[in-house]
């Protein structure tokens, strides 16, 4: 049988979780998740988790931190002025924001979490919400369906 390589396309099943056991993410009950292996919008452990592995095949990991969403980087924790966000509802902290950043590239989304509000200014949180947590995901992998990137057309 056809073993997952680099370039494949793969759907998976699978149960995310923190050390603790809090599931962050779990697609047994909706659609399987489709990605190209080695691409670099995927987390590198999860791609080297599935090369080897065959249609029907489970297993379960622990991607290490530096494999997943890499280590907390503290200089990512930044003070704004509250007038520099336009928000519908009043900042708390813990709430988790979807910033729009301009750049050279465009347009870019950047999540972010508010750590605390002070009278003239919110301290934001731009680490990735994984980021310093070594990862267990029970992956099963559905089907292999092509060594080549799928087509998106745009409608």
């Amino acid at each position: 049988m056809r073993k997952v390589q680099v370039g494949d396309v793969v759907s998976i099943h699978c149960v995310g979780k923190l050390k603790n056991g809090e599931v962050f993410e779990n697609t047994f009950d909706k659609e399987p998740f489709i990605f190209q292996v080695g691409s670099p919008e995927i987390i590198p452990g999860l791609s080297e988790a599935v090369v080897g592995m065959e249609e029907g095949e489970e297993k379960e990991v622990v991607i290490p931190s530096e494999m997943a969403f890499g280590p907390r980087d503290e200089s990512l924790i930044r003070s704004i002025p509250k007038d520099a966000l336009s928000m519908d509802v009043n900042p708390e902290p813990g709430l988790m924001l979807n910033l729009i950043v301009d750049s050279p590239q465009g347009q870019m989304n950047l999540p972010a979490k508010i750590v605390e509000v002070k009278d003239e200014e919110i301290v934001l949180d731009l680490n990735p919400p994984l980021a310093g947590e070594d990862l267990i995901f029970q992956i099963k992998l559905v089907k292999i369906l092509s060594n080549e990137a799928p087509e998106i057309t745009l409608s």
